[in-house]
């Protein structure tokens, strides 16, 4: 069924969560431009009360306390079981199709899923796992 076909009612239910998701990546900016602007207040040791070089430091001492906070918010998110339903009896990605073509081995799309539907974090990813070591925190 096509996005046109699906019903209003779960169209509706998908702006919904989309709204839901756009508001909560705002929030998430929000409080890092918080701890940003909070940082920056913060008076830096044996910089000169006035003048351009004042705000300089202020600036600088913002840009690292908003550094500092993308750590933090990026932290718990790379550690996050990918598939909540992970482990259960009603798992819907706990499923696999496999083949084998003559004697070579057989290839299953279970080991491919096996990282996420054993409860696995972004960092327990083959590839993306690697990539999000890059990201802070």
């Amino acid at each position: 069924m096509g996005h046109h076909e699906a019903p209003k009612a779960a169209r509706t239910l998908r702006h919904r969560a989309l709204l839901r998701a756009g508001l909560t990546v705002t929030a998430a900016g929000a409080a890092l431009a918080g701890a940003g602007s909070a940082a920056q207040a913060a008076p830096v040791a044996g910089a000169p009360a006035t003048g351009q070089s004042a705000m300089a430091n202020d600036l600088a001492a913002g840009a690292q306390g908003a550094a500092g906070a993308v750590g933090y918010a990026i932290a718990p998110a790379k550690s996050l079981r990918l598939d909540p339903l992970a482990r259960t009896g009603v798992d819907p990605l706990n499923n696999g199709v496999g083949t084998q073509i003559g004697d070579f081995k057989p290839v299953s799309t279970v080991d491919a899923m096996s990282p996420v539907t054993n409860g696995g974090s972004l960092n327990d990813l083959p590839v993306a796992g690697q990539a999000a070591g890059l990201l802070p925190g």
